[in-house]
């Protein structure tokens, strides 16, 4: 017993400790990748972006 829980209610948390972990993450890398936005084909608009303002 660790703080008055049990095993299975302890393996019960840890499903949503790592579901708040890959959240963290995953905005972290979205945060990251807003720095490329409009610079890769991925985001290019067609014909003719050179004299649009960016989108963001």
């Amino acid at each position: 017993m660790v703080l008055g829980l049990d095993k299975r209610a302890l393996w019960a948390i840890v499903p949503f400790f790592g579901f708040a972990l890959g959240h963290f993450l995953d905005k972290k890398e979205t945060e990251r990748m807003t720095m490329f936005r409009d610079k890769s084909a991925l985001y290019a608009r067609p014909g003719g972006s050179a004299n649009q303002e960016p989108s963001w």
